[in-house]
């Protein structure tokens, strides 16, 4: 039988790949956001996070398309997908890009526990680890970054996803349901590849996000893998590719770039600084996506293979 899931901001730019990533692998999807989604299989209601009457509501309501459909009956929530937010710091003043993500997600994840819905995947970020949006550029406490990590940012967005991972895990230490946070990298959709000889022409632009990504189908993927795998309690889990967004060895980078920060174990030619070893063993995560075969595709010259 199909899973039904309720995804809240399924019509942003990570939100609507994965949106429909799940759709195409079978799964029924309420989009929960305050714009629609153009998707013909999707239905989105209209909703405000911040209001706990709304969500509570929301997370109850009929999955069908249409109001003439023969049942309009609210049907089990298998999972909850919880992606929406303000996406960065600069867009709306401080105080409300940690308001509305922090009180947005503390609602959201009330709901679903006292609903009895038993899985909730959660949208964290990079950020928390501190370096994107510091005042000024900043050396991490050490390479790769990984789920360890203890991390210190001093920015309204990524101190509003910590919260929030925090939120998660004191919900799941009261049922012991299944929640799981994932941090998300710098999300690339496939036409954003062309953009990546210019990355090449100037290394340093991306110092900042430690030249990590994810591909918006493979994000969609470790969404379903997280749907999909139970048991595991609170969970944070990085989304990132194998490589770094750079056609630079990994080593070159740190030694360019970070030269005093040390290294944590051996890394690949190419490895991310991101580190998704976690979301590879315990999620079963195989990337199916990278720069390298999008360019190859297109035929990009002046890349390395």
């Amino acid at each position: 039988m199909k899973k039904n899931i309720i995804f809240t901001g399924g019509s942003g730019k990570a939100g609507q790949h994965v949106v429909h990533y799940l759709v195409e692998h079978g799964y029924n999807v309420l989009n929960l956001d305050t714009k629609p989604l153009a998707h013909s299989k999707v239905r989105t209601l209209i909703t405000d996070i911040t209001d706990s009457g709304q969500v509570f509501n929301a997370l109850t309501s009929t999955l069908e398309l249409h109001e003439f459909a023969p049942s309009l009956r609210a049907p089990k929530i298998d999972a909850i997908v919880h992606f929406a937010a303000i996406p960065r710091i600069m867009l709306v003043p401080d105080n409300e890009v940690f308001r509305i993500n922090t009180m947005g997600t503390y609602n959201i994840i009330e709901a679903a526990e006292k609903l009895g819905i038993r899985k909730t995947i959660i949208a964290s970020s990079e950020t928390t680890y501190g370096l994107v949006f510091a005042n000024e550029p900043r050396d991490p406490a050490y390479f790769p970054l990984d789920e360890q990590y203890p991390v210190d940012p001093m920015d309204s967005y990524a101190l509003s996803k910590i919260c929030n991972e925090r939120t998660a895990h004191g919900f799941q230490q009261r049922t012991g349901s299944d929640i799981y946070a994932i941090r998300i990298g710098n999300v690339i959709e496939p036409h954003e590849y062309a953009d990546f000889p210019k990355f090449f022409a100037d290394p340093g632009f991306r110092k900042r996000i430690a030249w990590s990504y994810i591909d918006a189908r493979d994000l969609g993927e470790i969404i379903r893998l997280g749907i999909e795998t139970d048991g595991l309690g609170f969970q944070i889990f990085n989304a990132a590719q194998n490589d770094c967004s750079s056609d630079l060895p990994t080593a070159e980078l740190l030694k360019r770039f970070y030269p005093n920060v040390p290294v944590r174990g051996e890394l690949g030619e190419y490895e991310s600084l991101l580190s998704n070893r976690k979301t590879r063993e315990m999620l079963g995560f195989e990337e199916k996506h990278n720069w390298r075969s999008a360019l190859a595709a297109n035929r990009a010259p002046g890349t390395r293979a």
